[in-house]
């Protein structure tokens, strides 16, 4: 099983595998994957909800610094900023390319685009993501 496999092999029956994420490149420094925009996932006007829109950008973020971990390591997000460019309507294949600002030791910065099938840039997302330590060993 390759890595992008094995990562939404684990995403599946959680919140992102509800989404209809799908990773097509998991990799240190970018990660892509696409989401179909569906009538649950949008509000008034057949659009797609904007928590939906920073859903998915966290699961990239996230996914991009699960690639950067040391081992044992874990991250969670500690803040997300989201510029709403426009409309992404019911029917709408979106696609993310998540890339990084900073790579560090205890924090990780990565920006989002959110662009539709046909290329128009419906978010930008900049997101911080901590690198939690691996827990120590267990004592016996």
């Amino acid at each position: 099983m390759n890595v992008i496999e094995s990562v939404q092999t684990i995403l599946q029956p959680l919140f992102p595998g509800l989404l209809g994420i799908e990773l097509s490149e998991v990799a240190p420094e970018r990660v892509v994957a696409t989401m179909q925009v569906r009538p649950e996932l949008c509000t008034t006007g057949e659009v797609l909800h904007g928590g939906a829109i920073m859903a998915f950008a966290d699961t990239l973020g996230a996914v991009a610094t699960f690639a950067n971990l040391p081992k044992g390591a874990r991250t969670t997000t500690i803040e997300s900023k989201t510029n709403f460019l426009g409309a992404a309507p019911v029917g709408t294949r979106l696609s993310g390319v998540c890339t990084p600002f900073h790579r560090g030791r205890t924090t990780m910065v990565w920006q989002t685009l959110v662009k539709t099938e046909a290329g128009k840039l419906c978010a930008v997302i900049t997101q911080t993501q901590m690198v939690l330590p691996a827990p120590p060993a267990a004592e016996k």
